[in-house]
């Protein structure tokens, strides 16, 4: 097998969500990798599959969802083949994941060192002997005074106490790559800062590589190494952070550049014409092509594939085969 990334490879993962409206085609054949300590952001709006393709590759979409097409090879092994006593080692061990709310993901019945004890014990990164002292140090590792915290329930924490107390959990266990799903997305600026920047150090002490989700360019640009762009269940655009924001090529990465205000740069932001295509009956072809100023016949027939048009540069759009991109630079705009 062709390996792009040496920690993680997702190719075609598909994903459907039985209702009563009908089936929600989630992801149409999601790809994207990884390399070992890279920080990979995924960004796009709400609703456009970014943490359902984290669930997936966890395994932990069940009905009325199922995955129904993929791979996703972590280490030289296909996740999705796996046994779940196999993934159970894996999930919490190898692949640490941090949830949207932190509050919600934290037991209200049982103290902050607790839970955090149990997910050391359980992945056997340390003694029912010494496993209160790691609970101190790992808290001390967060920032937080670990003999008051630990004996706080959920409830009793601020939202910053508790994204610290699910990044301790999360990282105790010193695993090869950590899942941040928004981590942010529920506390202030200021607050949200503290998050990004003790993320930043631990990680980086750690060697841990990051898939970062998140829904602003802003977190994308100061944390990531590289980003992939999706769009209504498709990986769009896939490239270096620096080269992203200098040179977007996709017309649906273009918009949401055009869309974020920036300092000095006075008037009125554009917006994306349209809405976003309802799943339960997407689209044929490229999913975008309705809001697309650009598109023709062939885009509104067969989805495009993500090809390579520079060097680690990929993008989902028949517009770089047919008449070259529709880059910023062609365009004469001013980089992002």
């Amino acid at each position: 097998m062709d390996k792009r990334g040496n920690l993680l490879d997702v190719r075609q993962l598909r994903v459907i969500f039985h209702t009563y409206r009908g089936l929600i085609k989630a992801l149409n054949g999601v790809d994207l990798w990884m390399d070992k300590q890279e920080r990979l952001g995924i960004v796009g709006e709400t609703g456009c599959g970014k943490s359902v393709t984290a669930q997936a590759m966890m395994r932990l979409i069940e009905e009325p969802g199922k995955i129904t097409e993929g791979e996703v090879w972590f280490e030289n092994r296909d996740l999705l083949k796996l046994s779940e006593d196999e993934m159970t080692k894996i999930r919490g061990r190898e692949i640490s994941m941090i949830f949207q709310e932190p509050k919600s993901s934290l037991n209200p019945v049982f103290k902050s060192g607790f839970q955090i004890k149990e997910t050391l014990l359980n992945a056997k990164k340390a003694t029912p002997a010494n496993a209160e002292e790691e609970v101190e140090k790992i808290l001390g590792y967060v920032g937080m005074d670990a003999s008051r915290v630990k004996n706080m329930y959920p409830h009793e924490l601020s939202g910053g106490m508790a994204q610290r107390v699910m990044i301790a959990m999360a990282l105790a266990t010193q695993p090869k790559l950590l899942i941040a799903d928004e981590p942010t997305s529920a506390l202030d600026v200021t607050i949200q800062a503290q998050i990004l920047e003790l993320l930043s150090d631990l990680t980086q002490k750690m060697g841990n590589a990051v898939m970062m989700i998140t829904h602003d360019m802003g977190i994308v640009a100061e944390f990531c190494d590289r980003v992939v762009v999706m769009y209504a269940g498709n990986a769009v655009e896939v490239a270096p952070t620096k080269e992203l924001f200098q040179n977007p090529i996709h017309p649906y990465t273009q918009g949401l550049l055009r869309a974020v205000p920036r300092v000095g740069r006075p008037g009125e932001l554009k917006a994306i014409p349209g809405t976003v295509p309802d799943l339960v009956d997407p689209p044929e072809g490229c999913r975008f092509h309705p809001r697309c100023d650009y598109a023709f016949d062939q885009c509104k027939n067969v989805l495009p594939p993500l090809l390579e048009i520079s060097a680690h540069h990929y993008v989902s759009c028949y517009l770089c085969q047919k008449d070259g991109c529709p880059s910023a630079k062609k365009a004469g705009e001013e980089p992002w």
